[in-house]
């Protein structure tokens, strides 16, 4: 199912990944907005490749709890703190009115892992869709959310707040979590996925995602997929790991877009509603569209 190139110089990326660059009024639009209300985007701040195309299409994924997290995953370019400065009270209500400003019919609500708070910042997760809910009632809410230490009750929290979909990522194949992400556990999020859909009752949209590029085997990548739907999650995301920055692990590969098809294939065979898989796919990325797949 492999068809890769080695890693090369980003001014050499292979020709099926092209990042679009561009300046419109409308990403003036979400600039403007986002600096007015003092808010961080995983867009900014992560150095996603698709920043330029979804905010020139009016919209932005909001990070919530600061700027700095108390994890340091080697694949992330957000910034990292042991003693991060504490959440802005105001937050929730601030995002919802840049939701509502920007008139968004889906808004996606991501956050730096807060492990210094008592909760890990489920509480804010559950006000910022209660703000959303309360100034744009038809807007769809997807939280894209940490793992929360393996609480239930921190995820109840978040559920109980009622967004539409509840999305935490499993990242990679259970043999490099321990070497790619910082603190996290390839069980501890597949209990994450499972509990959000076992204390929803089913009722609401699970979903996940995972990166190639990172060293993993064909073998892993099938079974990280299955292991996924089989904790009742219904929407998957796979995209091209790229390095963010010279601090951050290296590419081992970049898998060609045939690839992301047969895995495409595969998932829906296994039975997800909804599977995005390309180079430049992101967990939020065209987040509206995935949910009509």
């Amino acid at each position: 199912m492999k068809t890769s190139d080695k890693e090369t110089p980003a001014s050499r990326l292979p020709p099926w990944i092209r990042i679009r660059i561009s300046n419109t009024g409308e990403r003036e639009k979400v600039a403007g907005i986002l600096r007015e209300k003092g808010l961080n985007t995983v867009c900014a701040s992560a150095k996603c490749p698709n920043l330029g195309e979804c905010w020139c299409r009016g919209t932005a994924t909001f990070m919530i709890l600061g700027d700095f997290c108390t994890r340091d995953c080697r694949f992330c370019a957000i910034g990292h703190s042991s003693t991060p400065p504490p959440p802005d009270p105001a937050e929730p209500a601030k995002i919802a009115e840049a939701v509502a400003k920007l008139g968004l019919k889906h808004a996606v609500v991501t956050s730096v892992t807060r492990d210094d708070l008592p909760d890990g910042g489920a509480a804010a997760f559950a006000e910022t869709t209660r703000q959303i809910r309360r100034l744009s009632p038809a807007t769809k809410t997807e939280l894209l959310v940490p793992d929360f230490g393996g609480s239930l009750d921190c995820l109840k929290t978040v559920i109980d707040a009622g967004p539409d979909i509840l999305n935490h990522n499993l990242e990679t194949v259970r043999r490099l979590t321990p070497l790619i992400r910082s603190g996290a556990d390839y069980d501890r999020s597949l209990g994450v996925l499972a509990g959000a859909f076992r204390i929803s009752g089913g009722n609401m949209t699970v979903k996940s995602g995972i990166m190639l590029g990172l060293g993993e085997e064909e073998d892993e990548i099938a079974r990280a997929i299955r292991d996924i739907r089989e904790t009742g999650a219904s929407m998957l995301t796979i995209g091209q790991y790229l390095r963010p920055g010279a601090g951050n692990v290296a590419v081992a590969r970049f898998a060609h877009p045939n690839e992301f098809e047969d895995w495409k294939k595969l998932a829906l065979g296994l039975g997800f509603r909804s599977v995005w898989s390309a180079p430049l796919v992101r967990s939020s990325y065209m987040a509206e569209e995935q949910t009509c797949k």
